[in-house]
């Protein structure tokens, strides 16, 4: 068994330790539970009795818990290490080794085997590891509470000190007169928290020169006997409720430089210089910037020695600056500068920001005026630093349409004084005197209309006009102005208009970069819309349109490539400053797309079948809706100008009730007509126009019903198109019963919407169900358009069969096809080559020959 004698010992050992960890945990735990409190200097700052009795328990609780760990303690026996290091073995060697021959002795045989059962038995056992002991609690501490006495004593020891125990010593009776030193004393110095610097311990510091951070709170305790050790300080500038000299304890903020002495056994002296804490600077960082429709962006940096919490920009109005005139020559009504929260970083260190200010304020009354913009950053300590005034121009959304920009200009003259009332509603109304082609749509005339009529109503009220009413009439201008910009737009020949216009404008206006872009974008999808309208409406075996002419009137066919390049070229040129020549362009742009018309195609006959009958019907329906919504509106033009309804005269030639477009017909049996009722001239044209509208509804009622049968998700939302405006067309017929004529001009449009729609998904459904539209001109034998060369859409490319974009001839033609694709690859690497290219072309080219 001398092989066993280490394995043994060290199992016996481990048994000790897990019979001792066993039995004393709540001894330990009752420890680490009572010391935290003293390492962190609890006693420093609680009452004597407090602490008295927090010893008392302590004390009790550690007796009991060494009396039952003494009761549950057992020393482990040799025999017991043996047995466990025996069993930890496998087949139990020592055992073996430990037993004797029962039977069989003196036989040679017997003896024999048993010899070489004890030798394997020993070699088993010679490289025999201790066993292991078993450390776990948690079975008998299933609450975890040595680990949260545990938690306890390591948060005192990193925030506190062990030497803060030697001060209960002091606490008990004559203990600060038995120190064997003396009197003692002790002192920490605390930064301010937004510093992030650590605290420092008094005595740790050597006497003489001290720098500390302005505000910091020093605290020092004097121990042993009363006036053995005196405080004296001039950093705080303190003169009223001065604590003696002597006291025990001592607390207060450094808030200038002096001198901190401590007086007697063991006292030091320092002299104290403040660091003061800087006051945050801010500085504009860049140019102020216009994006988009009015958006500014203007880049500051800020700086702090401990970092900056907030900032704020202040925009003011600079009176001084502004050319007063027009409506700006008034008496301007004071308003509160715009305040603005600095953007700030989530997270890392703030003592150095760069940022970027962005917002939209397009709509403030300070927009497109003369403002100055003040920065202002702070720290933590609520110190504050300015920035000098940034002079500049509040960006504003600039209008291009005059009409809009009329608007604008009203209404900044209104927010500007409510003393231009006056004026402004006269030169609104000079402006929409005669409203005739100067505005797209009806809707916007009506708005301008109600606006002045608010505005006419809110100036005469008992006080003038009020802010409210002020802000309410700005607010409806500045949505007027921007219908009028922007638009709603019937078709994409109006759009094309529109844009082509604006982007005049902005050439002799002189628009910044972003919003030349902006326009050219527009410009750039308002063609495209335009040259899918052509080719949607141009009729089979017609060329579709007439070509642009040169000056030898001879044809020529312009390609979507060439007009991109015109495009790109007037942008560039715009951007250059160069406007002469982008205008020069422009007119040849505006030619071109002039030159571009659709042609009817001859013959045909007219509709042939079901289908094509419904699509003719529900078009003339259309056209019948859209001239009694132009009659209803202008009866309302004659209500807001003070004449009655009717009293603009006919035209020629037309006559209500004569088959004009819109009557759809001769009135219905038993309907009054048109100038034949007596009585007020006023209902009855009410009753005309919803006599029209309701004729209207019946004749849409009878063409749902003759409808042909259709399969498909286009036939369906057809119907259900149709149902919508059925719906809108009795609203509106209600609507003019009731005298209600704008409530019946926005049913009218609901319903003119919905038949559009209807017409639409009706031409689908009749494709995907092979039928012909109208104008697709089907020959006799049944076979479908004819394709040729001489159906071309308005890029010049053949049109496949049933008036389909596309053709279905091969674009390779009938020649080598591995020698043109050869062909095709050389020119695009050619071109990918030309560092001329614009970037974006060459890495489109770039991709092309990344796919073959």
């Amino acid at each position: 068994m001398s092989h066993l004698k280490r394995p043994v010992a060290l199992t016996r050992a481990g048994m000790v330790a897990e019979r001792a960890l066993r039995a004393f945990w709540p001894l330990w735990t009752v420890l680490a539970v009572a010391l935290a409190p003293l390492i962190a200097g609890w006693q420093d700052r609680l009452p004597v009795e407090i602490f008295w009795g927090w010893a008392v328990i302590a004390v009790l609780g550690a007796a009991v818990a060494l009396g039952w760990g003494l009761w549950r303690f057992r020393w482990p026996s040799r025999a017991a290490a043996i047995d466990r290091l025996d069993r930890s073995l496998p087949g139990r060697p020592v055992s073996a080794l430990l037993d004797a021959q029962a039977t069989g002795r003196g036989d040679i045989g017997s003896e024999a085997l048993w010899a070489a059962h004890l030798k394997r038995m020993r070699a088993r056992s010679d490289h025999a590891a201790p066993a292991r002991p078993d450390l776990r609690l948690a079975a008998r501490d299933p609450f975890g509470l040595r680990y949260i006495a545990l938690l306890f004593l390591v948060v005192a020891l990193l925030f506190g000190s062990v030497w803060r125990v030697g001060s209960v010593v002091g606490m008990t009776p004559g203990g600060g007169g038995a120190l064997a030193e003396g009197p003692v004393w002790e002192g920490w110095i605390e930064p301010p928290a937004h510093t992030g610097l650590p605290s420092l311990y008094l005595a740790d510091q050597p006497p003489g020169p001290l720098a500390v951070p302005e505000n910091s709170r020093i605290t020092v305790r004097l121990y042993g006997e009363i006036g053995a050790l005196t405080l004296s300080e001039t950093v705080s500038g303190r003169t009223e409720d001065l604590p003696a000299a002597s006291d025990a304890s001592q607390s207060f903020i450094v808030t200038r430089d002096g001198r901190i002495a401590i007086s007697g056994p063991g006292g030091a002296a320092w002299d104290v210089t403040v660091t003061p804490d800087a006051a945050p600077e801010i500085a504009v960082a860049g140019p102020l910037e216009t994006e988009g429709l009015g958006q500014m962006t203007l880049p500051f940096r800020a700086s702090d020695d401990h970092g900056v919490v907030s900032g704020t920009a202040r925009i003011a109005l600079d009176v001084e600056a502004v050319e007063r005139r027009h409506g700006l020559a008034t008496e301007w009504q004071a308003r509160e500068p715009i305040v603005v929260d600095l953007p700030m970083p989530y997270s890392g260190a703030r003592d150095e920001v760069e940022e970027v200010l962005a917002g939209d304020f397009s709509q403030h009354p300070f927009a497109n005026l003369p403002v100055r913009i003040t920065l202002q950053a702070t720290d933590a300590a609520e110190q504050t630093g300015e920035s000098g005034p940034y002079p500049t121009t509040l960006p504003g959304r600039r209008f291009f349409q005059p009409l809009a920009r009329a608007v604008a200009e009203q209404r900044r003259d209104l927010l500007w004084s409510k003393q231009n009332a006056a004026r402004v509603r006269d030169v609104l109304r000079a402006v929409s005197h005669r409203p005739e082609g100067l505005f797209r749509d009806r809707s916007t005339y009506l708005r301008l209309r109600v606006a002045l009529r608010r505005l006419d109503t809110a100036a005469g009220a008992p006080g003038g006009l009020s802010d409210a009413a002020q802000a309410e009439i700005a607010q409806a201008l500045w949505d007027l102005a921007v219908q009028l910009e922007d638009g709603t737009l019937a078709d994409a020949r109006e759009r094309l208009r529109r844009a082509q216009e604006r982007l005049a404008e902005a050439m002799r206006e002189g628009a910044t970069p972003d919003e030349i872009a902006e326009l050219m974008d527009e410009l750039r999808a308002a063609t495209d819309d335009y040259l899918r309208m052509l080719a949607e409406n141009a009729e089979p075996g017609e060329s579709g349109l007439d070509q642009p002419q040169t000056g030898q009137n001879e044809g020529m066919q312009v390609t979507q490539d060439e007009l991109q390049a015109l495009m790109d070229r007037i942008q560039e040129l715009m951007e250059e400053g160069r406007m002469a020549e982008a205008a020069e362009l422009m007119e040849q742009l505006n030619r071109m797309m002039e030159n571009l018309r659709v042609t009817q195609g001859e013959g045909g006959g007219g509709p042939q079948t079901p289908g094509q009958r419904s699509m003719q019907d529900l078009q003339d329906t259309l056209r019948g809706q859209q001239d009694l919504s132009d009659e209803a509106f202008r009866d309302l033009q004659d209500r807001f100008n003070g004449r009655q309804p009717g009293q603009r005269g006919q035209s020629p030639g037309r006559q209500p009730g004569a088959g004009q477009p819109g009557d759809n017909g001769p009135p219905q049996d038993g309907q009054p007509q048109p100038g034949q009722q007596g009585g007020d001239g006023q209902g009855d044209m009410r009753g005309s126009l919803a006599d029209r509208q309701q004729a209207l509804r019946d004749e849409l009622e009878r063409q749902r019903g003759a409808l042909p049968r259709l399969d498909g998700e286009s036939a369906d939302r057809a119907r259900g198109a149709l149902d919508r405006a059925e719906g809108a067309m009795d609203e509106a017929e209600r609507a003019l019963r009731s005298d209600d004529l704008a409530g019946a001009i926005d049913r009218q449009a609901e319903a003119m919407e919905a038949l559009r729609e209807g017409v639409r998904e009706l031409g689908r459904a009749l494709a995907e169900n092979g039928e012909p539209q109208p104008g697709q001109g089907e020959a006799r034998g049944g076979t479908g358009a004819e394709t040729g060369p001489g159906r071309r859409d308005p890029l010049g490319r053949d049109m496949g069969s049933n008036g389909r974009m596309g053709t279905e001839d091969s674009l390779l033609g009938d020649g080598d096809v591995a020698r043109r694709a050869e062909e095709l690859l050389d020119e695009i690497r050619r071109r990918a080559g030309e560092r001329e290219r614009p970037q974006s072309e060459r890495d489109y080219l770039e991709r092309l020959l990344d796919l073959f």
